[in-house]
């Protein structure tokens, strides 16, 4: 089992702001089919990937990071600064 969290237009999409998800995916990529599979909302949420980014326990990672040992996985979009 795993938490995702879901943040800004990621949770819009979704409908819900985390969620325990029971995965065998790998990595954060794999996750992300089994999520896009479940209904069309993932889906939308999971359309373009290079709008999104993904965190591990708090750090940043990539779509290919293995999710080993992880207990939570959280996406969301860039962060713009002023």
């Amino acid at each position: 089992m795993i938490d995702c969290l879901y943040f800004a237009w990621v949770r819009e999409r979704i409908g819900v702001p985390r969620e325990r998800v029971e995965t065998s995916a790998a990595t954060v990529a794999e996750l992300v089919e089994e999520l896009r599979a479940r209904e069309p909302r993932y889906a939308a949420a999971f359309e373009d990937l290079s709008a999104l980014r993904v965190a591990i326990d708090q750090e940043l990672a990539d779509f290919a990071a293995p999710l080993e040992g992880a207990r939570e996985v959280a996406f969301f979009p860039p962060m713009t600064g002023g």
